[in-house]
């Protein structure tokens, strides 16, 4: 099959046309002539001496011409306008899988369409990337051709063993093509005693009449292309070999420049997934639960930029309820992971002893183990390689699903595997013969384990399955030629990943051939094992799944890595099938999907410079208007900067652009403040405004604001009755009987389910707007698979119930023996000891609540009532505060929308004289810690009698729906204000009608 080209992608003409249109006004006709070596010091616009060494391009345009061109285009374009042309560099910014060598080849054909212009180079920072453009060429042949009638050309890899091709491409009057590696003309010197060392292209040659062949292509004055800037032109060296070239002028693409010289056009990886012109993107994330009885400890970052020297890791800890979690936490040499970890004992030995902090070596070790634990890897941990099958299983179950959608479209869907060490997928017994190794071994088995099932049978009517593995896999790598018993054998090899060596070149050139015969029903290869070095210069438009397996988290980065699958796929036509419907790209991260778009955004701004949440002055230029004289125009730069200066005066956005709540909240209210010029475009500039917006803050540190005290109710006769009746502090003491509470222990672990650790695989499609790269909660869909491996020590169980619990060894073995459970303790020790510990403090609370006694302390034992003068309130008016008359607080800060409801109903109703939102410090001591209730109140029953009440708000009035611990607290603070004997009412209630009830059964 072939895959064809679509001449008429409006996204692709403008891109196009902002290149083509810089040289409008240079005269319409053939432009070529003959051309001579340049003499330094000659300008490029001032025409060139006649000579027989060729033909080159020439332009007659004054430089202030161009440059109104320049802003012309870029005012067109929405782009902050160039003060000068500062050279002539142009920026054309294009997001990965959007067809940009398609742009800049078919850039060449209009160029000399309108212009004349013949010749062009193309410099390319790798072989990967070489091989890339080559197999374009060759692809968009025939498009070419048939688009522009036939129009002769050729083009050539630039090879310093074929130097004729050189002289070719300079005296050839039609149109020329020239691919050329950035290393293969970076190395020139002047001094003739280090000729040697010289590139080819520098060296005088005799088949070159004498001269160099950097010459010939000086004097063509060829217009340079630039794929990669980033790579290609970023050293002194580098930027010096492309002036050697003696361009016309320098076109530079990428979708992620460093060097952003006059941009002319940018497609922004934002735009593209707005537009849908690549793939939505989906990842599976997968995290590990209840895996908890090894000592876990990975490194995540380290620093030695004070003293003293620390290092950031993660590790299991034990938190205040027995459960454990896995947290970062700095350490310095000497910490006691035992202690970090809360006292878990499986940290017992591990003391940290060196943190070394060079670059790329970067490790910490421990003082009593050998464990060297390096940057970004981790110990004690599950076994890799079942993380690895469980990653390789889902990878092929969502190849087959969409297989199952995509086939019947005529579209074959690929997946790609990134592997780290080509061992893993494949290796060589002494013979030199090829056998499998563990990651080709693994995914047969799943993959023969996935077809089984029945929902897959339609994919297999006609075929074997007991065979159906075979060919549907294989590897591109590096290769390499190595003697085995005196015969020459070729052998897959590890590849640095420069992308400069012979053995890259191999398997760039294999995996392009292959381009687009991947891509028909014809051939059976599905699954493509590369390695992870080669991840740049080869995409296919059907590769649907990409899984990363390294042994750490993966280094490459995630817009490298979802590059090589973003493009729109293409059907057994060769047309592309658009839609997000059809065109998602799952993912399969060795990390949660938090994370991985967490990283993600932070890579597309700091390469693409856009700034999620941010407004740039520039934002509305490009906006269509009408003039005056009725015909199209654009808002402009000068009036997007004076919406902008309007926004910041009306504090929606900050001096730096970032929007603020308070803009979230009147677009939110479509009630947002604009300049009078404006008004017209409302609907325009609320739609940019919200895609860069984002979502509402939580909270806004900026709209903190502090709480005063309402003197008015402070100072009142009924507020002070109040506080008399409520501030009075307790003691407790329980009784109960241990026989009891074994039996009642050990009844209750009979049923409690202790699970092996467990998989989670979270699978969730990301957003990708101007507020930045987001997801819907509600969209989350979850699994989970069992881990059975048991390569863990089992814990001192009776000791680390004893810390948790305070109960003697003695009653905790009797609970244990009288469960008959013991031996379900090796399934999962730290899950076993953490339900165990729980059933008994669960058991323990309510034998503590029967048997609670509260006593008041004495009368000088109370919280003050100044302390709500003496401590300071804060809140976030936007985001939970209310505005109160009757409180002892001019506004109710509040937790909950029950809490908001319940003050809004104390305020309105009669009944209620005076209330108070009860501070943090004001606690009642239970065994279970500290209890803080929610509400004092003050009830005027039928204009008789006052009713003084605390009240708690929950969401249920069922006890049974609130949490153990919580329901325990509440029960202890009924009988701590049953012991004040003050005629104080103790009331839960969801809303004020509960409470209203209460208050009417008094």
């Amino acid at each position: 099959m072939k895959i064809k080209f679509n001449p008429n992608l409006r996204f692709q003409a403008e891109a196009i046309s902002s290149i083509t249109d810089i040289f409008e006004g240079q005269e319409v006709c053939r432009t070529n002539f003959t051309v001579a070596p340049l003499k330094r010091g000659e300008g490029w616009l001032d025409g060139l001496e006649q000579n027989d060494l060729g033909v080159g391009n020439r332009l007659r345009i004054l430089p202030e011409d161009l440059l109104t061109n320049v802003q012309t285009i870029q005012l067109r374009n929405g782009l902050a306008p160039s003060e000068q042309l500062d050279g002539t560099n142009f920026t054309v910014e294009m997001e990965t899988g959007t067809g940009k060598t398609y742009v800049y080849l078919r850039t060449i054909f209009e160029l000399q369409r309108r212009y004349g212009f013949t010749k062009f180079i193309i410099v390319v920072p790798s072989i990967a990337i070489k091989e890339g453009v080559y197999k374009a060429l060759q692809m968009t042949e025939s498009h070419f051709c048939e688009h522009y009638h036939n129009q002769q050309y050729d083009y050539f890899v630039y090879d310093s063993q074929k130097l004729g091709q050189v002289r070719n491409f300079a005296t050839s009057d039609y149109i020329q093509i020239m691919v050329i590696n950035i290393d293969a003309f970076r190395k020139s010197f002047d001094d003739p005693d280090k000729e040697d060392k010289a590139n080819i292209i520098h060296r005088p040659h005799d088949r070159m009449t004498g001269n160099k062949p950097i010459e010939f292509i000086q004097a063509t004055n060829p217009i340079v292309i630039i794929d990669e800037p980033q790579s290609v032109a970023t050293t002194p060296k580098s930027k010096n070999a492309i002036e050697s070239l003696n361009p016309l002028c320098t076109l530079r693409y990428s979708a992620t420049h460093v060097d952003r010289y006059n941009m002319m056009y940018r497609l922004d990886s934002v735009d593209a997934y707005e537009r849908k012109l690549v793939k939505q993107i989906e990842v599976f994330g997968i995290d590990v639960e209840d895996s908890h009885n090894k000592a876990y400890v990975k490194l995540l970052r380290t620093d030695n930029k004070k003293s003293p020297i620390t290092a950031q890791i993660e590790l299991d800890v034990q938190q205040k309820d027995g459960t454990i979690k896995r947290t970062k936490k700095t350490i310095r040499s000497g910490d006691d992971l035992l202690e970090v970890s809360g006292g878990r004992s499986v940290y017992d030995g591990y003391i940290i002893g060196d943190i070394y902090c060079e670059p790329d070596n970067e490790y910490i070790d421990f003082t009593s183990n050998n464990q060297i634990v390096r940057l970004d890897q981790s110990v004690g941990g599950v076994d890799q390689d079942e993380y690895k099958r469980l990653q390789i299983r889902q990878t092929v179950e969502q190849h087959l699903d969409k297989e199952l959608k995509l086939n019947s479209q005529g579209i074959k869907v690929l997946s790609l595997f990134f592997i780290d060490r080509v061992a893993n997928y494949r290796g060589y017994d002494d013979a030199g013969n090829p056998i499998q190794g563990k990651y080709a071994r693994i995914f047969e088995e799943e993959y023969q384990r996935a077809i089984q099932k029945p929902k897959y049978h339609p994919l297999f009517d006609e075929v074997d399955t007991a065979t159906a593995v075979n060919g549907v896999h294989d590897g591109y790598f590096a290769i390499d030629k190595k003697k085995v018993a005196g015969a020459s054998v070729e052998v897959y090899k590890e590849s640095r990943g420069s992308g400069t060596t012979q053995a890259d070149e191999s398997a760039y050139s294999l995996i392009m051939k292959d381009k687009e015969k991947l891509l028909s029903f014809d051939s059976k290869l599905k699954f493509i094992f590369s390695h992870s070095a080669l991840r740049e210069g080869w995409d296919n438009p059907n590769v649907f799944q990409i899984c990363t397996l390294n042994e750490t988290t993966s280094t490459m980065k995630k817009r490298q890595e979802i590059g090589r699958g973003l493009r729109i796929a293409v059907n057994q036509d060769g047309d592309r099938v658009h839609g997000f419907d059809v065109n998602t790209l799952t993912v399969m991260a060795n990390e949660s999907y938090e994370s991985f778009a967490s990283q993600l955004q932070k890579e597309i701004e700091d390469e693409e410079g856009i700034r999620f949440g941010v407004v740039d002055k520039d934002l509305f230029a490009s906006m269509p208007v009408t003039g005056p004289d009725g015909q199209p125009s654009y808002f402009g730069t000068q009036a997007s900067r004076n919406l902008w200066d309007h926004l910041f005066e009306t504090h929606y956005i900050d001096k730096n652009g970032k929007v603020q709540d308070s803009l979230r909240i009147d677009l939110k209210n479509n009630n947002v403040d604009l300049p009078p010029d404006a008004e017209p475009l409302r609907g325009q500039i609320n739609a940019t405004l919200r895609k860069v917006s984002g979502k509402l803050n939580i909270k806004n540190g900026a709209d903190r604001s502090p709480v005063t005290l309402n003197k008015a109710v402070y100072l009142s006769p009924e507020f002070k009755a109040l506080w008399e009746r409520i501030k009075h502090r307790t003691t407790f003491r329980v009784d109960f009987d241990p026989k009891v509470l074994i039996q009642e222990c050990a009844d209750e672990m009979k049923t409690m389910v202790v699970g092996k650790a467990r998989f989670r695989t979270s699978r969730v499609k990301l957003d990708i707007d101007r507020g930045g790269v987001t997801w819907d909660d509600a969209s989350v869909r979850e699994s989970t698979f069992t881990y059975g491996a048991r390569d863990f020590q089992l814990p001192d169980i009776i000791s680390y119930l004893q810390n948790e619990t305070n109960l003697t060894r003695r009653t905790l073995v009797a609970i244990l023996q009288k469960s008959g459970r013991l031996g379900d303790f090796a399934n999962n020790p730290q899950k076993f000891v953490e339900q165990t510990a729980s059933i008994v403090r669960h058991k323990m609370r309510t034998f503590i609540v029967d048997g609670i006694k509260y006593e008041k302390i004495g009368d000088s034992e109370y919280y003050a009532q100044e302390l709500f003068r003496d401590h300071e309130l804060f809140g976030y008016l936007s985001k939970n505060m209310l505005e109160s008359e009757k409180s002892v607080y001019d506004y109710v800060v509040y937790d909950s929308d029950t809490e908001a409801e319940l003050a809004k109903s104390f305020e309105k109703s009669d009944d209620v004289k005076v209330y108070a939102k009860l501070p943090g410090w004001f606690k009642i001591d239970t065994p279970l810690g500290s209890y803080n209730p929610d509400w004092a109140v003050l009830v005027d029953k039928d204009g008789e009698e006052h009713l003084y009440f605390v009240v708690e708000s929950k969401g249920t009035l069922f006890s049974d729906d609130l949490r153990p611990a919580e329901k325990a607290k509440i029960d202890c603070g009924r009988k701590h204000f049953e012991a004040l004997d003050t005629d104080v009412r103790f009331a839960v209630a969801n809303n004020y009608d509960s409470f209203a009830q209460r208050v009417a059964q008094e």
